[in-house]
Parts: C-alpha cells; structure tokens; sequence
C-alpha cells in the first residue's frame, strides 16, 4: 500500500469512526493527533533517529547524509533525524533523494555525486526492495571500502535475514538498526506453528522469506483488535448518516460505526505481552521497546549493543549503567574495507577544502 492509498483509508476510518490499525509506518502524515481512529503498532521514527544520533556521537562524527526514497515514508525520519543531531552537535549538509523510479544508471549518477562530497557517513531509510538495489550499485561504485561508513534504519535492518546473500555480501561493515524482539517460548512456539503450517499447506513463499518482527507486530495487532472486540461486545453494527443515499461510493454518506468509539478506546487501553513483546499504546502508538546495533559480517548482522530511552548504548539488555552514548559501551565493529578501525567520517573533497 502507498503512502497515498494508507491516507485514504484512514480519512474513511476516520468518516466511519472505524480503528484502523497499522503495523507500518507509511507515512509522517499519518498519527494519531492528525487521524484519531488510526492506531499504528510499529515504533516512532522520532525514538529511531535518536538511536541514530547515539550512535553519531559515540563515534564523533559530525556530519550525516541521510539516502532516501522521495515518498512520505522515506521524509518521514529527516526532520526527525535533523532535530536528533543538532543535540549532539552534528548536522545534516546534504540529502541525498532518489526516485522511486530511478534507473541504476541514475542511482550510481547519485552515488558519483556523493563521492565528490566531503561527508562519508551515510544513513539509509528504505525498505528492502530499494536498499537492496542501491548498496548493489554502491558496492560497483567502489563506496563499501575503507573510510566509508553505512548505516540503515529498521526499514531495512529489519528485514536482513530475508535479504538475497548477494546483497548481504555488498553490504559487508555495514551498521543497522533493528527492532529488539526478546526471545521467549511463546515466540518460538509460534515460529514453529508458523512452519509447520506453512509445510502443511505446501505454501510457496519466495526465498529467503522469515517471519520478522512486522509479522510479530501483525499478530499482535490482530490480537488487541480481537481483545477489544470480547472487550465491546456486540453493542451495535453500523448507522446510515442519510439513508436517501442510493450511492454507496458517496463518502458524504459513509456509514458509521456505531461501536466504533469503544472499540477505539478499548484498544487504545489494552496492555498484554505480545510476540513482538510487551504491547501497549501512546497517543495511538506502540510504545517504543528497546532497539539492537547490529554490524554486518559475514551471512548476517552481529549484534554490536543495544539503545534503550533509559540507559542510551550498552553491551547488553538488563546491565545497571549510567544514561552513556560512548561508542565503548559497543562491541568491536568490522568497518567497510574490513578494518577495525574507526572511520574519520570525512575526506578532503576534490575541491581541496575541509
């Protein structure tokens, strides 16, 4: 679904006083303050361009490309992320923005671009599809070697173990953000109904293809929705606004829910554990879990630490630290070019100036 389309269907959720839920986030403009009936159970870009910012200062970097796609989703995070480095004294001096229709011809063009500037840390927001295609194009322009430094969102860092090997190849030194999802018998046993199912019903599902958090986020989801419906009851269906309307495609005569309004707030103040772990919601959003640092080596990405809102970078969940952004409170990164050495971030551009 588009950014566009998700709008749509939320401006009808909204004219039928109908919950709608996400477990994606498609779009800056979509929230809870904007569209009171759309309830989005996926984390706040804002809380992940803070992760990022960490990780920016930890390092003492102090400037940062962000690479996006130019739709809501991919503007989504820059204003976010810009807010997030001016607190720890970096800048954004350029963005990088392609077409979602662009050709390879026109991404390496991009990328030539950006091998003329002076900044070499880069952040990318895609979804897989499009951030496989550009660390491919990026990897022929010679940019995962020595001295560059990369680094993706969730939109991405999510979806690693499903990325084709050829990718994750091209994508060796490689940062990334990724939803912490806390390892518990519920979710294993789960995984393993998920592929039992799967083998019993001869499904055929492209390869590479894992269940990952968005499905964990799915069908929790499904089950606040479920649990608000026991909640409710069957109070109601729905009411005409002007039942002379014989034209079921007039949005000025949309229906409209009459339990509607309860369901809402009974999602709103549903709390469980869920898959993804715990569930709960914040002005119409999953409260924010903890996030994973991950370095990609080898088949995969290697977790390298953790950020939480509480105590910043650590090693490890459930450590007594102080609130701490030091990039010694993370395990040794193998960088671009395969070094462990720390990259300065910058190189004297063609133009001789710093």
């Amino acid at each position: 679904m588009t950014s566009m389309e998700a709008e749509f269907v939320t401006y009808l959720g909204a004219k039928a006083q109908v919950p709608i839920t996400s477990y994606s986030a498609m779009s800056y403009f979509l929230s809870f303050t904007n569209s009171p009936y759309f309830v989005l159970v996926a984390q706040d870009d804002s809380l992940q361009a803070k992760v990022i910012a960490t990780v920016v200062h930890a390092f003492g970097w102090q400037e940062v490309v962000p690479i996006y796609i130019d739709s809501e989703y991919g503007k989504g995070i820059v204003s976010y992320l810009m807010n997030s480095l001016q607190q720890v004294n970096a800048r954004i001096p350029y963005s990088s923005i392609l077409s979602a229709s662009a050709t390879d011809d026109q991404i390496l063009e991009e990328l030539f671009k950006l091998q003329t500037m002076q900044t070499r840390v880069f952040v990318v927001h895609m979804s897989a599809n499009d951030g496989s295609r550009l660390f491919s194009n990026a990897k022929k322009a010679g940019m995962l070697s020595e001295g560059y430094v990369w680094m993706v969102t969730n939109g991405l860092g999510n979806f690693l173990d499903s990325l084709d090997p050829d990718v994750i190849e091209c994508m060796q030194g490689v940062l990334g953000v990724q939803t912490y999802v806390p390892k518990t018998e519920e979710l294993e046993n789960f995984s393993n109904r998920w592929k039992l199912k799967i083998q019993e019903d001869k499904v055929h599902l492209p390869r590479n293809s894992k269940l990952n958090v968005i499905g964990f986020w799915a069908y929790d989801a499904a089950s606040a929705l479920a649990r608000a419906v026991e909640k409710v009851g069957d109070t109601g269906s729905f009411l005409s606004n002007d039942g002379n309307s014989s034209n079921s495609t007039d949005l000025d005569h949309i229906k409209v829910s009459q339990i509607g309004p309860n369901l809402l707030q009974a999602i709103l103040c549903i709390k469980f554990k869920g898959l993804a772990g715990e569930f709960g919601l914040e002005n119409g959003q999953l409260i924010s879990s903890s996030y994973q640092i991950i370095n990609v080596i080898g088949n995969s990405g290697r977790v390298i630490g953790f950020w939480t809102p509480e105590n910043g970078l650590t090693r490890g969940l459930n450590i007594d630290v102080q609130p701490n952004s030091s990039s010694r409170n993370l395990r040794t990164v193998i960088w671009p070019g395969d070094t462990s050495s720390v990259p300065k971030g910058w190189v004297i551009p063609a133009s001789g100036t710093k």
